[in-house]
């Protein structure tokens, strides 16, 4: 399957009508938006040819839609959170796209200031700031969702994913955690969707049987760069071993897993 340049997927929480969709028979990965996403959340969607961002269901204060842990280069049992300041304007009950940032220009302060506090000495750091500025403007709309989606569009595009961005709020899917998935996995065509280990512990795999759909799970390494890749942001690995190197980690997972898929 061709994979498109992330650059020309839309970043905003509306959905487009009809959608772009990609070429039926790829392998599809539906996350949240995370903001400056962990190792292993970059690496999953990395190995995907496309990203549906699921941003209709309800936001979730203790996840990481809104914060990331920002671990020191020269100390790794330093770290920090991130967030961004968040109201829920429906309480409990607001769905992520809807998330609003309390404070914008707080918001955007404290990301350069602790982005360059734990990172700038880093001799990779220019490659990250050259692409801040994505990030900085995003906080304009307003809407946390659209600053995370940024952030994870910037690494990706760091990296050199050559995928295609989708939102689920553009697709046809009905409610249930399995059945959402399933059904936005089919309307884009997939021949697979690549689940998390977490997505693995509740998934109904029949319905995606059902559609002719195989489940693809994703197991990162659990060692070296990956030890504290469930916990910190992929910008911690990236600061500390670069675009390059970085890159060539998730290709080979990548790889691995399309291995796994033919041998099955």
């Amino acid at each position: 399957m061709q994979r498109t340049n992330p650059s020309s997927a839309t970043v905003s929480p509306a959905a487009s009508s009809p959608p772009d969709l990609p070429e039926p028979g790829g392998l599809c990965a539906i996350h949240q938006p995370n903001l400056w996403p962990r190792l292993t959340t970059l690496a999953k969607l990395f190995a995907a040819d496309y990203w549906i961002v699921l941003d209709n269901v309800q936001f979730a204060r203790r996840d990481y839609q809104h914060r990331a842990r920002l671990t020191a280069l020269d100390d790794t049992d330093q770290h920090q959170w991130l967030s961004i300041p968040t109201h829920l304007p429906q309480g409990r009950q607001t769905v992520i796209r809807e998330a609003l940032i309390a404070d914008t220009s707080l918001a955007r302060r404290r990301t350069v200031g602790m982005l360059q506090q734990h990172y700038k000495p880093s001799s990779h750091w220019p490659h990250l700031a050259r692409s801040l500025q994505l990030v900085l403007d995003s906080f304009d709309t307003g809407r946390t969702a659209t600053v995370a989606e940024t952030s994870t569009r910037v690494l990706l595009d760091l990296l050199g994913w050559r995928g295609q961005i989708l939102t689920s709020s553009g697709l046809p899917a009905r409610a249930g955690r399995s059945q959402r998935l399933a059904d936005l996995a089919a309307a884009t065509g997939a021949r697979s969707y690549l689940c998390g280990t977490g997505g693995m512990a509740y998934l109904d795999e029949t319905l995606f049987a059902a559609r002719a759909i195989t489940v693809t799970p994703f197991v990162p390494p659990g060692c070296g760069i990956w030890a504290a890749g469930r916990r910190d942001s992929a910008v911690t690995a990236l600061m500390a071993l670069g675009p390059t190197v970085l890159a060539e980690e998730l290709r080979t997972l990548a790889a691995r897993i399309a291995d796994s898929q033919t041998a099955a």
